[in-house]
C-alpha cells in the first residue's frame, strides 16, 4: 500500500522527515512517535473509513508535522495535496467570532446590548410551548428577557440546530450551505421570527447564532460579511485560499465531498449537491457566518495562531490579549457543552479538568471543529496548533477519528 505524503508517493515503512523546534522550550516532538500519526491516518484511508486526510502541527511557530494522505477520487488517479482546499462548516463561526469582537474593540457595540438593537427582527422573542407536527400548529410565551450579542456568542440564545421547527414553511431557513440565490439578511430576519427553545441565557444549546453574528457585521460595519472577512482578517493575515465561494482558478483544488453514515456504510460520494458543489457553483450569494467557508490547514493555522498568541500573527494584531482571554473563558456558567463536560467561551469550547472529549489537552485548551469532519485544538501551555481535515458528511465515527489525532498527536510530544 502507498502512502501519500505532500507531493510526493513513499512506501508506508517509510519513516517521514519531520521539522520540528528545538528553540526556547523544552518541548519537542519525537519524530519516530510522530510517525504513529502517519501509520493511524493512513489506515483510516487504507480501510476506507475516509478518503483522505491533512494534518498540520504548530508547535512555538515552527511546523513540526504538515502531511497529506489518500485519494481525491475513488479511482485514486487524483492524490490529495497539503495544498487541499477544504470545507471546514463550524470552523467559520472562529473567524466571525473574532470580526464580532473587533468591532466590539472599536467602541460599535456593547456585549449586553440586545442584537435587536441591530436586527429588529429578533425583538420581543418567544419561546416555543407546544407544537403539533401533524397539523404545524405551534404555540408560544414571551421569552422573560431580550437576546443579547454574548448570548449568541456562548450559543446560550435557545437558537439550536435541532428545532422542531426546521422544516415549517414559515422558517425557511438554509444553515450549512445554499446554490440558491439567498442573502444572509433576509435569512437571519427569518430566524429572529422563529421561537425559541428556551429563555435566553438559560443553557447551551448549538445553533446558528453565529449566523446571525455574521449578520451583525454586516450590519455595524455596511459590508457584506465577505468583504469584512477580505479586507480586515484574510489579506492582513495573508490567508490566499479561503474563501465563502472560490475563484474559477481555484475551484479544483477543492477535495470532493463523500459520505459514511454509519459502520457498514461504504464510503461514497456525496449525492448531497448542494454541500458539494456550493463553492464552486449556484448563486453564490449567501455569506454564512456560521458554516460557510472553505479554507486551507495552512490559512486557517493563521485564525489559530490570532488566538494561540493573544491576537497577533506574524506582527498582525487583530485583538487585544485580553480580548482574547475574554473569548477563551468561561461564559457558560454551569451549563456543559453536550456531554463533554467542557465549557464555551465566545466561539470556543474551553477544555476543562472533568473534559470527556479533551483527552491529554492541557485545561484551558480550546477547540472546534465542522461538520464536514474536521477539527482543530489550540493548547496555550504547550503553545501548540494541531488541526486535522477529511471531507465526509454524515460520517459516523467523528469523535472517534478527531480524537485519536489528537491522542496521537499528545503521545509524540516529549519533554526533554
Amino acid at each position: 500500500m502507498l502512502l501519500r505524503v505532500s507531493s510526493t508517493i513513499f512506501l508506508t515503512c517509510w519513516l517521514p522527515l519531520v521539522a520540528f523546534s528545538q528553540s526556547s522550550s523544552n518541548l519537542k516532538f519525537s519524530p519516530e512517535r510522530l510517525s504513529r500519526v502517519d501509520s493511524f491516518l493512513q489506515s483510516w484511508v487504507d480501510e476506507g473509513k475516509i478518503p483522505f486526510a491533512v494534518s498540520m502541527i504548530v508547535q512555538q511557530g515552527e511546523t513540526v508535522h504538515h502531511q497529506a494522505y489518500g485519494w481525491n477520487d475513488t479511482e485514486q488517479q487524483n492524490p490529495i495535496d497539503t495544498d487541499a482546499i477544504f470545507r471546514i462548516a463550524s470552523q467559520t463561526k472562529l473567524v466571525t467570532t473574532i470580526a464580532v469582537m473587533m468591532l466590539y474593540e472599536q467602541g460599535h457595540f456593547l456585549l449586553e446590548d440586545p442584537i435587536s438593537k441591530y436586527i429588529p427582527a429578533f425583538a420581543n422573542p418567544q419561546v416555543l410551548e407546544r407544537y403539533d407536527s401533524a397539523t404545524l400548529e405551534y404555540e408560544t410565551v414571551p421569552a422573560r428577557r431580550e437576546i443579547m450579542i454574548r448570548d449568541l456568542l456562548t450559543h446560550t440564545a435557545g437558537i439550536p440546530y435541532e428545532h422542531p421547527l426546521t422544516n415549517h414553511p414559515d422558517f425557511d431557513i438554509p444553515f450549512l450551505a445554499s446554490l440558491e440565490s439567498r442573502v444572509l439578511e433576509d435569512a437571519i430576519n427569518q430566524l429572529g421570527k422563529r421561537p425559541l427553545m428556551h429563555d435566553p441565557g438559560e443553557s447551551f444549546s448549538y445553533g446558528p447564532n453565529t449566523d446571525i453574528l455574521g449578520r451583525l457585521v454586516e450590519v455595524v460595519s455596511g459590508q457584506s460579511l465577505a468583504e469584512f472577512f477580505r479586507q480586515h482578517i484574510f489579506t492582513p493575515l495573508g490567508m490566499n485560499d479561503t474563501y465563502f465561494y472560490l475563484p474559477t482558478e481555484k475551484t479544483n483544488r477543492l477535495v470532493t465531498l463523500y459520505s459514511k453514515p454509519s459502520a457498514e456504510a461504504p464510503l461514497t460520494v456525496s449525492e448531497n449537491e448542494t454541500n458539494q458543489s456550493f463553492a464552486r457553483s449556484g448563486a453564490q450569494t449567501y455569506y454564512l457566518g456560521g458554516a460557510g467557508l472553505v479554507s486551507t490547514a495552512t490559512d486557517y493555522n493563521k485564525v489559530c495562531q490570532i488566538i494561540l498568541n493573544k491576537g497577533v500573527y506574524n506582527g498582525v494584531r487583530l485583538l487585544a490579549p485580553l480580548t482574547v482571554e475574554l473569548m477563551t473563558s468561561n461564559h457558560i456558567g454551569d451549563s456543559e457543552v453536550w456531554d463533554r463536560h467542557d465549557k464555551f467561551g465566545y466561539g470556543l469550547m474551553v477544555i476543562t479538568e472533568n473534559s470527556h472529549y479533551g483527552d491529554q489537552a492541557p485545561v484551558g485548551s480550546v477547540k472546534w471543529g465542522g461538520a464536514y469532519c474536521s477539527e482543530y485544538t489550540i493548547d496555550f501551555e504547550n503553545e501548540l496548533v494541531m488541526q486535522i481535515y477529511t471531507n465526509v458528511q454524515p460520517i459516523h465515527n467523528y469523535s472517534e477519528f478527531v480524537r485519536k489525532y489528537r491522542v496521537l498527536v499528545y503521545q509524540a510530544l516529549v519533554t526533554k
